[in-house]
């Protein structure tokens, strides 16, 4: 489950050590293993992410700036929990961490130790550790940013640190990185699998067979369908044929979508439209403004960002090769 609205950070009076989990943890990028005996007295923040995750991407920002402002007196730890099969992949997650600039130590957590011994339930969220660790505070979800960073810097007065720098970080966050338009924001997360999704409009989904899909004639708002040859597995629509079309009636600034190739160095292109027009000035950081783009590995792409004026429109996308995976669709 992802959080889109903030929650309120609070205090937490868990007594035991969960950073000791980070012993089962699978692997680690940008540093060697962590170990509970190596953190003893320090502050820890914990961040828990999946690389997709919109909302997640959206808190980057935040905690990049505090890893490097408080460098001296905190360990910042990311502990990357996959929600889909792709995002257990290594590689997959060490070409994020470079591409999005992520330069604090990550945890892999493939087998969600970590995530259980934490008891969480959301990405993005974010747990103080104490120099005696223990968790003091936590906060699930995009914002509160102002209230967290405090805390950071009360744990770090606690502990005895010196030289604690003062004032809060200021972030100018630009392309999937930039906060939501909360305002014009009509539009929820919706999974393209059968076992999670919902307003499919072009009949009832065949599972785990392909089939051949008619267009709906009428969308509402937040409905969607298939059209040409596609595959409704759990988790994905796929399709190996040229062709194959996904349109979705959505009110929102953004729209991203989670997709993929299905075979590792096979890129498909794509193209997209807004209310069946190329989408101009109103293209997302991943296609062009005659809506031409290249889905070449398996991440979460920006298909739309509108400059406004925000209403229902009609989004669709036609894949010009086979063999694509789509996912979810996500607004901002």
């Amino acid at each position: 489950m992802m959080i889109a609205a903030a929650q309120l950070g609070s205090l937490a009076q868990a007594e035991g050590n969960d950073i000791a989990a980070f012993d089962r943890a699978t692997a680690w990028i940008n540093s060697p293993p962590l170990t509970p005996a190596s953190l003893v007295g320090k502050v820890v923040l914990v961040d828990f992410w999946t690389y997709t995750c919109i909302n997640w991407l959206r808190t980057l920002p935040y905690v990049r700036a505090w890893s490097q402002k408080y460098k001296q007196h905190l360990v910042v730890v990311g502990v990357h929990a996959p929600e889909f099969p792709f995002e257990h992949d290594l590689d997959n997650v060490r070409r994020a961490v470079r591409q999005m600039k992520v330069d604090y130590p990550v945890a892999v957590d493939n087998d969600y130790a970590i995530w259980r011994a934490f008891d969480n339930h959301y990405w993005p969220a974010l747990y103080a550790v104490d120099a005696r660790g223990r968790v003091r505070y936590h906060q699930y979800g995009e914002g509160e940013y102002e209230r967290s960073e405090k805390f950071i810097q009360r744990l770090l007065a606690d502990a005895g640190a010196a030289g604690i720098p003062e004032g809060l970080v200021s972030v100018d966050a630009d392309g999937l990185e930039a906060p939501a338009d909360v305002n014009a924001l009509r539009s929820p997360e919706n999974y393209l699998g059968y076992q999670r999704t919902e307003n499919f409009a072009s009949g009832s989904p065949e599972t785990n067979r392909r089939r051949v899909y008619s267009p709906p004639t009428r969308l509402a708002l937040n409905h969607w369908g298939l059209a040409g040859e596609w595959t409704v597995s759990g988790q994905a629509v796929g399709a190996s044929a040229a062709h194959g079309r996904i349109v979705y009636r959505f009110h929102a600034r953004d729209l991203h979508m989670v997709m993929g190739p299905s075979r590792r160095d096979t890129p498909v292109r794509f193209r997209i439209a807004i209310d069946g027009r190329p989408p101009g000035p109103a293209h997302g950081s991943d296609v062009d403004e005659a809506g031409n783009g290249i889905a070449a590995e398996q991440r979460l792409y920006q298909l739309i960002r509108q400059p406004g004026p925000i209403g229902d429109r009609q989004f669709e996308i036609e894949f010009l090769d086979g063999g694509i995976e789509a996912f979810s669709f996500t607004f901002g």
